[in-house]
């Protein structure tokens, strides 16, 4: 990160127990070398093990990421940045429409057969990510599930979890694969525009 990015960010981590006084052993690695580590590693697609050396060794930097994964600071950090960049655009910080769309991709030789699906009509065996945008293209809300599942049975899923987290929204656009009867849109309070892509 530059100099800018990383004072932008820096406001909107997490403070760590310990300097609060709740407790715990002081981090011995900079939070900014620990998110440039997982930056490269996610940007190059690599490995956890062929991170350069001049970064923090491997382990450390897996046992700071599966950390604030499991504590879901990784998701809070993500929902303040993008809650920052919807102020700056004079927005709301919580979204009140959104678009629901998937994109099914081959999955790697090392992902397990039970994560993964045959999507027929893409001729794909893999993975398929469902992505709900705001109207800006950030991201509120992501799920993965194998390329077999259809784009209904996603929505049921990823859509009621957005409106639990998300008050404000009340409108999603949508392509002709969400066709259907997709989940109680009475109970969720959503108002689904199905339009037709333009190709």
């Amino acid at each position: 990160m530059s100099d800018a990015e990383w004072a932008r960010v820096r406001g909107l981590l997490p403070v760590p127990g310990w300097l609060t006084g709740r407790g715990g052993r002081p981090e011995d690695c900079c939070h900014r070398q620990m998110i440039d580590a997982i930056r490269r590693l996610v940007d190059n697609g690599i490995t956890w093990r062929a991170l350069p050396s001049d970064f923090p060794p491997w382990p450390r930097v897996y046992a700071f990421f599966a950390r604030w994964r499991d504590a879901g600071l990784i998701a809070e950090l993500h929902d303040r940045l993008r809650e920052a960049v919807r102020e700056a655009e004079g927005r709301d910080q919580e979204p009140s429409a959104a678009v629901i769309d998937s994109q099914s991709v081959t999955a790697d030789a090392t992902i397990t057969h039970a994560s993964r699906g045959f999507d027929a009509g893409k001729k794909i065996n893999g993975r398929k990510r469902h992505l709900l945008t705001d109207t800006l293209g950030l991201l509120p809300a992501v799920l993965v599930t194998p390329a077999s599942t259809t784009d209904r049975d996603a929505a049921r899923i990823l859509l009621p979890a957005a409106k639990g987290r998300f008050g404000r929204l009340s409108r999603i656009w949508a392509d002709g694969g969400y066709t259907g009867h997709l989940v109680d849109w009475s109970a969720t309070q959503l108002h689904v525009v199905l339009q037709r892509c333009l190709s």
